[in-house]
């Protein structure tokens, strides 16, 4: 363990948790480019169908999300996690199988992405919960914006590769990368050494007043029940404007897919560069400040994107994309760390669970009705939509004690 005044490069276990979340996140990254465009250009699904593909990769969220926190509670986390890569790995495996057999449905895409999905929640959560024991809270933030670091130059390489992948070897092909990157995932957190002490055992326990316990800790804190309600509400908006997203770019811009590829990774470029300053905005402005300033500079920007027209106007999406991608990670350093500072570590399953419940729920609902209005108004008007509710989610955290702080406290009280 390091302490509490030096950096985590030196850490061994937090690099093999490092490396290991890196190459996975690569592998989703790129599966999550080339699943939806193997549904768009091999099954030539609709506006409808893509919403419920993308719906189906969340849905796991509302049905087992708070239960999952009580029982990554009840357990050692990195066996879980391990358990979790292996089997999102082997399901990912069967598409190429299934397309290679000519058997591969549009049923077949929405069970894997359900399972992965599940898999994904208990990954997650422990894996948000396994964080602090390992690094020590006083290195939350370092670890949380290396993690997040990671993440975006996986978006920013995968949907380049995915697109060039798909239009070279086949979208089903190129799932195995992403199933490669889990396995890679599973070798590197075999090699961590730091022993996971057994977690507490309650006199008597009950999954439903267990549940509670997670949520009230969640919304009766006026500070989380604000960030709560920001993130959840920008996930809906985004999640409908993803479901129509790649259509946009495919049908009405006309870009082929290693194109559409580039245009998604500018979100990961943002990324990258937020999660490079993101300690420097929580020096300078505060945590707290930088919880909403980061939100209320970057995210109106979305509204670029339904005005892009074919050709050169395909920037405007990419400008669009790099802000929201760039105020996204900054966000979610602060307010990850901060979630993780306050939350005993008996509940940290559980915190994580509720508030992965709560905004990630948000997500199949945006993705159907982002689906069925595009089916309706068209994809240009949807998007309109979906881009002003992603720039007023922050009015939660606005209207908020937050909007008064320049930090934010130490203790949940």
């Amino acid at each position: 363990m390091t302490s509490a005044t030096s950096s985590l490069r030196g850490h061994r276990d937090f690099r093999q948790l490092w490396i290991g979340d890196t190459v996975a996140q690569f592998g989703t990254s790129v599966g999550g480019t080339a699943l939806p465009l193997l549904a768009v250009t091999a099954l030539a699904v609709g506006p409808f169908e893509m919403g419920l593909l993308t719906a189906a990769k969340s849905l796991a969220c509302l049905l087992i999300g708070l239960p999952a926190g009580v029982w990554v509670d009840r357990m050692r986390r990195r066996p879980l996690m391990l358990g979790a890569d292996l089997g999102r790995a082997a399901l990912l495996a069967t598409v190429p199988l299934a397309w290679w057999a000519g058997s591969l449905t549009l049923a077949h895409l929405l069970v894997v992405s359900l399972l992965v999905g599940a898999l994904t929640v208990f990954f997650d959560v422990a894996y948000q919960a396994y964080l602090p024991g390992l690094v020590g809270r006083e290195h939350l933030v370092e670890g949380n914006a290396k993690l997040q670091a990671s993440m975006s130059v996986a978006e920013v390489s995968g949907p380049a590769l995915s697109g060039w992948l798909v239009q070279a070897v086949g979208g089903a092909n190129a799932m195995l990368t992403t199933a490669g990157g889990y396995l890679a995932s599973a070798v590197f957190l075999r090699r961590i050494r730091t022993v996971e002490p057994e977690p507490e055992r309650a006199a008597e326990r009950r999954l439903l007043p267990e549940m509670a316990e997670g949520l009230r800790f969640v919304l009766g804190n006026p500070l989380l029940r604000a960030i709560v309600s920001c993130t959840a509400t920008w996930n809906l908006f985004s999640s409908a404007g993803m479901a129509v997203l790649l259509l946009f770019l495919t049908r009405d811009l006309a870009l082929p897919p290693a194109l559409v590829g580039v245009v998604l990774a500018c979100f990961g470029v943002g990324g990258v560069l937020g999660a490079l300053t993101a300690r420097r905005w929580g020096t300078r402005f505060g945590q707290a400040r930088t919880i909403w300033l980061s939100m209320v500079v970057t995210q109106p920007l979305a509204l670029l994107a339904p005005l892009a027209w074919p050709g050169a106007g395909a920037v405007l999406v990419m400008i669009a994309w790099f802000a929201l991608g760039y105020g996204a990670i900054v966000y979610n350093v602060a307010q990850v760390s901060f979630r993780q500072a306050i939350c005993p570590d008996r509940l940290l399953g559980r915190m994580n669970a509720s508030v992965r419940f709560v905004v990630f729920g948000t997500q199949p609902l945006g993705a159907l009705a982002g689906g069925a209005v595009g089916e309706v108004i068209g994809v240009r008007p949807t998007l309109w939509i979906t881009a002003t509710g992603m720039a007023l989610a922050v009015s939660w955290v606005l209207a908020s004690p937050l909007r008064r702080m320049r930090d934010l406290p130490v203790s949940a009280r």
